[in-house]
């Protein structure tokens, strides 16, 4: 018989990594921490995947910067594409919070939901799961594609997505890990989804003959890599047109039959430079790459003839081209300037363009932060801001933004939230990147006045800012925030005892149970 008159102190609860997890490696699960996590990713068999992660989306000089869930922009790119389901294998919560973001941007379709629990984990029942509710979704007569991925505690423990079918009831499925200490930011996880459906496109392409684009141009085009405002393609069209091109698909793309024309491409255009995995699926299917956009005067003048070049127009057809745009797009800068010092800092990867843009149109830019990672095809954009003096910083850090805006005293701040919060809580002018600045057309003619408008009306309320900071002044903070009849007085040492007292219930519920 067992003695229960002493009490024994059971171990907290922990989701089991896997099977054949290693000794300390119980404290893996979802509140281990990205370390703990990577380590039992990698010893669960995932040390392929994280390896390739680590090489396309370094996080260095910085640490890793502060951005919604990585998997957010996977699950948007499955979303907006026609006849593609969507599934998640990851915490409820996670899950929630994704489908919740997604829908608040608009997603018009359900996510499928594979939920887990410690033993669905460890004994690889939650697999079988996955694969059951890909089976039951594959309706060739509904989709063209499935999409599964696992978030973090998946990935962390193994969940071998790689075994799923390639197609089940001529159902394409496509099976990605996207963990939070994997995949850096949200736009890099864009590029995960679309370079692993190039990749499957392209060997289908290998393989025989493939379903034709809807719309197929009667030209050569230039496939444009990157999300972008939906005029701007139409505006690129109209400037490769003397030299005898047409713009392609914008990748990630819409349909999966896009992503057969996307490879047929004459050349790739990296308007966003950081989608490393599908640069390499286009490179395989020998296609050459071209940084930087049309963005500004010497942005398109460099840019048409790289891609000139690149496809072999010949030195006069490159002059008509530049000819035939490049007075336009100076009149337009020239019809509505940006006076004023700006900081700009964001993390949808077109932070540099915008900069460029931005200075072109007369701007004192003196920093630009993104916190994606600087490659090869954004060099071009880099040396022209280095070579007019502005700081650009890769892998930008939230505190890095902050500490920029501190530094140079902008009139206006492009920034995420909390860069915006800090500005506008100094009586600053600024400006949500996301929102406000990704939403407007950037490239030709009718990107050179489109961040005019909005720039110079929110410049012109400096004024407004004075007021309301004259206003508030005295009104307080932190501890004395709010209106008070007398002022609150700071107890540094009630701070403290209750603070103790918390890390004492903290680790006292964490060994109930006996």
């Amino acid at each position: 018989m067992t003695d229960t008159s002493a009490p024994t102190r059971r171990a907290p609860d922990r989701i089991e990594i896997a099977p054949a997890a290693p000794a300390g490696a119980e404290g893996s699960g979802c509140h281990g921490g990205a370390e703990t996590m990577r380590d039992a990713a990698k010893q669960a068999g995932n040390t392929e995947v994280l390896d390739r992660y680590e090489k396309d989306y370094p996080v260095g000089p910085h640490d890793q910067p502060q951005s919604m869930c990585p998997a957010f922009g996977s699950l948007r790119v499955g979303l907006r594409m026609r006849r593609t389901a969507t599934i998640l294998s990851g915490s409820a919560c996670c899950v929630y919070g994704l489908t919740f973001t997604s829908h608040f941007y608009g997603a018009r379709r359900s996510v499928g939901y594979v939920p887990f629990s410690s033993e669905t984990l460890v004994t690889g029942k939650l697999f079988e799961d996955i694969k059951e509710a890909v089976e039951q979704m594959a309706d060739p007569e509904k989709y063209d594609t499935i999409v599964v991925t696992n978030l973090c505690v998946p990935t962390a423990s193994g969940v071998p997505l790689r075994l799923l079918p390639n197609s089940i009831n001529g159902v394409r499925v496509i099976g990605i890990d996207v963990p939070g200490f994997g995949v850096p930011t949200h736009a890099e996880a864009k590029d995960v989804l679309a370079g692993a459906m190039l990749k499957f496109a392209r060997q289908e392409a290998e393989q025989g003959p493939v379903a034709a684009p809807r719309e197929r141009a009667d030209k050569p085009s230039v496939t444009l890599l990157g999300e972008m405002f939906p005029a701007d393609p139409i505006g690129i069209g109209q400037m490769l047109a003397p030299l005898g091109l047409a713009a392609g698909p914008v990748v990630p793309t819409r349909e999966w039959r896009e992503l057969y024309a996307a490879l047929d491409g004459a050349v790739i255009a990296a308007i966003h430079p950081f989608y490393t995995a599908s640069v390499r699926e286009f490179e395989a299917a020998g296609r050459k790459v071209i940084g930087s956009a049309p963005v500004g005067r010497d942005g398109t003048a460099a840019w048409l003839q790289a891609i000139g070049e690149a496809t072999g127009a010949s030195a006069d057809q490159i002059a008509a081209a530049q000819n035939a745009i490049l007075p336009a797009i100076t009149g337009a800068l020239a019809a509505k300037p940006i006076r004023g010092r700006i900081t700009v800092s964001g993390y949808e990867g077109s932070e540099l363009l915008v900069a460029r843009l931005l200075i072109e149109s007369g701007a004192d830019v003196p920093y630009v932060g993104t916190a994606c990672p600087r490659t090869k095809w954004s060099d071009p954009d880099r040396e022209w801001l280095e070579a007019k003096g502005v700081r650009v910083n890769f892998r930008a850090s939230l505190e890095q933004d902050i500490a920029a805006v501190e530094e140079f005293g902008p009139d206006l701040s492009i920034g995420t939230t909390p860069v915006v919060q800090h500005a506008k809580a100094k009586g600053t002018p600024a400006l949500y990147f996301t929102n406000l600045i990704s939403a407007r057309p950037l490239m030709g003619p009718a990107g050179a006045g489109s961040l005019a408008q909005v720039v110079n009306a929110a410049l012109a309320n400096k004024a407004r800012f004075d007021r309301m900071t004259e206003f508030f002044e005295g009104v307080g903070e932190g501890y004395a925030s709010g209106i008070w009849e007398d002022t609150p007085t700071d107890r540094p040492k009630f701070k403290q005892k209750y603070a103790a007292q918390n890390a004492m219930a903290a680790k006292a519920a964490e060994a109930v149970g006996s």
